[in-house]
């Protein structure tokens, strides 16, 4: 089954959402970073990225997380020549690591969620010019 990286990007982005609300950061910060993820790798997809169609799974050097995904889209977009939906700099989610969901909660900061939570809302503007232009078809 191949992955939607466009309903994940939803799905953890809604949910970081709630729980954002409920005052609820280190879940919330966690959804912020996978939906990150799954919404750059949607657009690399739509710009030819390969899925591995027995496994799932992206090539290797695009396995990564959110940490590193901005990086790894930027230089997949620019390697291609797309222009248009480039990122910001520096890489908003520099400061998150997979293995803080494992953390004590309290190293999480409000400051830090905001800082993530607006690199998701940068994906998502991204998305919905996808979606306005005819790329992605939902």
């Amino acid at each position: 089954m191949l992955p939607d990286f466009y309903k994940a990007f939803l799905r953890h982005m809604n949910d970081a959402n709630y729980l954002y609300a409920d005052s609820r950061l280190p879940n919330a910060d966690q959804l912020y970073a996978y939906s990150a993820e799954c919404g750059l790798k949607c657009i690399m997809r739509l710009f030819g990225m390969y899925i591995n169609p027995t496994s799932g799974k992206p090539s290797s050097q695009n396995m990564v997380h959110a940490d590193g995904i901005w990086h790894r889209y930027e230089a997949y977009r620019s390697g291609r020549g797309i222009t248009g939906y480039e990122l910001p700099q520096p890489n908003p989610f520099n400061n998150w690591k997979i293995n803080q969901r494992y953390m004590d909660c309290s190293n999480i900061t409000q400051a830090n969620v905001d800082v993530h939570k607006n690199g998701t809302m940068l994906v998502k503007r991204l998305l919905n010019k996808a979606i306005i232009e005819g790329r992605l078809i939902i």
